[in-house]
């Protein structure tokens, strides 16, 4: 990797709201959600509503596109009557990991909210890719609003 590449992904790391710990891999996410016997987190999508409808993660719900203020009020409105220990996945996978306008601010919101246990999806470069292309499953919903 060239040097200045190494610094953007350096200094992206150092602004993330999250620590490592707090980063699930894809894999074990879907084995989660194969697992009929696993504990299913709340899966949200935070990025944007037409890649959403295009194909997401099974069970996610669309909670706003969480780089705008309306995206994080319907975050805050998505999570309102949930328990603030309830465990909580969000993912964008708009596009590369470092770049995402969507995965830290609805981190950072739902963190200012009280909620304990909230893990990233890494991405690092899409969903397509390190979700749709490994063979995850994945559902598609029409572009309707009301959902």
């Amino acid at each position: 990797m060239a040097a200045a590449g190494l610094l953007s992904v350096l200094s992206a790391a150092a602004e993330d709201p999250w620590k490592a710990a707090d980063l699930m891999p894809p894999a074990a996410l879907a084995a989660r959600l194969a697992d009929a016997s696993a504990a299913k987190p709340i899966i949200l999508f935070v990025g944007f509503e037409v890649l959403y409808h295009g194909a997401h993660i099974p069970t996610a719900v669309y909670a706003g596109t969480a780089s705008k203020p309306e995206g994080l009020e319907a975050l805050r409105k998505a999570v309102a009557d949930l328990p603030h220990e309830k465990e909580i996945v969000i993912y964008c996978g708009c596009c590369p990991f470092d770049r995402c306008p969507n995965v830290r601010p609805a981190f950072a919101e739902l963190r200012k909210m009280g909620f304990t246990k909230i893990n990233v999806l890494s991405l690092p470069s899409n969903t397509a890719t390190d979700w749709i292309g490994k063979g995850y499953p994945v559902e598609r919903t029409s572009g309707n609003k009301g959902h």
